[in-house]
């Protein structure tokens, strides 16, 4: 389907919204992370006009901070692709949803035995840890962590059991390392990717965006036909197929493009943005 734009009418929802969930990198933010005058425009807008606005993330809480001003009145963001649940304003975790102990070393022992060459890193509550090779270049990666190889690392966890386990590979293609990944562990976890490249990010069982979504929707009495979503990245196909209305931006992965009616323009030509605007004109 072709992608939307400023000329066009947005299809409103069949059903009068009450939230909008959006992914970040990729969706709602530019290049680099920042947040464009329209679409901090927009977001203030869809806050004024009632909607809870939810950003839900393959992010980690420590990197919310960034966008604490657009988070809007309720503050809660969900991360690390439904793994956690974060108060930004507060600074404070809500709520986890981690993998087994034996869940982690189990995967661990299989995608290296599978995929030789991968290299894990492991999000707890307050913290981040990660082998030597496996290679940090995001925001926040660089401040004190521990480094350790992946075994040494879960032993040493104890009760700060990983809500979220990554793992890299140095020479597959991004989609290539999912596939094989998956057909390897993919009973053991749910596994997923968002970065272009070969990043996996692996959740406990059942926990994905949409999971989390629904149970944090359930508890605010929002049905699913009262979400409007936005996403670009396998990680967002089951919050996509879940709300009520989606959109996926031109510049999505061409899974999510196929597996998503609705488009709109790309991230760079604020695609959220122009979608919330019109859902707000015809409210």
């Amino acid at each position: 389907m072709r992608a939307c734009c400023e000329d066009e009418r947005v299809t409103q929802p069949a059903v009068r919204p009450r939230l909008i969930a959006t992914d970040l990198d990729g969706t709602l933010l530019c290049q680099g992370g920042s947040v464009s005058t329209r679409t901090a425009a927009a977001l203030l807008a869809a806050e004024r006009a009632g909607l809870r606005v939810v950003f839900v993330t393959g992010r980690p809480p420590r990197w919310m901070q960034l966008l604490r001003e657009h988070i809007g009145g309720h503050g809660v963001a969900i991360c690390s692709n439904g793994g956690a649940v974060y108060d930004v304003p507060g600074e404070r975790l809500l709520e986890t949803f981690p993998l087994a102990p034996e869940t982690s070393r189990q995967l661990v022992r299989e995608l290296r035995a599978a995929l030789p060459g991968t290299a894990f890193a492991f999000e707890y509550p307050g913290g981040f840890a990660r082998e030597p090779q496996y290679e940090v270049r995001m925001w926040g990666d660089d401040a004190p962590h521990l480094i350790a190889p992946a075994e040494q690392l879960l032993e040493q966890a104890g009760p700060r059991q990983s809500y979220k386990i990554l793992a890299k590979h140095p020479e597959l293609a991004p989609d290539e390392f999912l596939a094989r990944a998956r057909a390897a562990v993919g009973g053991l976890a749910e596994l997923t990717r968002s970065s272009p490249v070969a990043l996996l990010e692996i959740s406990a069982p059942g926990v994905t965006k949409a999971a989390t979504l629904a149970r944090w929707c359930a508890e605010l009495g929002i049905d699913r036909s009262e979400v409007v979503a936005f996403g670009d990245m396998p990680n967002d196909l089951e919050m996509l197929a879940w709300a009520g209305t989606s959109y996926a931006v031109a510049n999505a992965h061409p899974d999510v493009l196929a597996a998503v009616a609705q488009h709109t323009v790309s991230n760079q030509e604020d695609g959220v943005a122009q979608v919330l605007e019109a859902i707000i004109a015809g409210l």
